[in-house]
């Protein structure tokens, strides 16, 4: 899988641990965001580069970062088919691909550690929509999806 990751200027470093272990892991990575420590990326920046990369399809999952995660979160989710959330446990990173068929995971430099940050992004890269649901549940979460879609078409009209 081919995977976009994006950061701003205070998660660098974060940026660079999650995406070497995903590497490891054998994921292809596009980086559209930060290139170097000594950049000024900004949030907003970061998020629209990736956001634009998962749109296109040329990517079909993306990792974007900030300080708190919140900031680009906001940003990427303006753009059509484009659905991220932003996490602070395994846990929900995993479940957000499971459940929620997210596409973007958002995470802040100052509130999850690099190792956390690359663990959350192994889960969340290998979790796969409704694998494993029964079917009543996996019907319940296709409705839902369905139900974000329709709103999304609304408010893009």
């Amino acid at each position: 899988m081919k995977v976009a990751i994006a950061c701003e200027a205070s998660s660098f470093l974060l940026k660079e641990a999650v995406k070497k272990r995903i590497q490891a892991a054998g994921y292809e990575v596009l980086d559209v965001g930060q290139q170097t420590e000594n950049e000024n990326v900004l949030y907003f920046e970061a998020a629209q580069n990736l956001a634009k990369v998962i749109q296109s399809g040329e990517c079909e999952k993306g990792i974007v970062i900030c300080g708190t995660g919140a900031g680009v979160s906001m940003i990427v989710n303006k753009f059509r088919g484009v659905y991220c959330v932003a996490c602070e446990s395994v846990f929900t990173a995993e479940k957000i691909s499971l459940i929620n068929n997210a596409n973007v995971l958002a995470m802040g430099a100052r509130v999850v550690s690099w190792d956390m940050g690359g663990e959350m992004a192994e889960k969340f890269l290998a979790g796969k929509w409704c694998d494993g649901f029964e079917t009543q549940r996996r019907l319940n979460n296709e409705k839902g999806y369905q139900v974000l879609k329709s709103i999304e078409e609304e408010s893009f009209r």
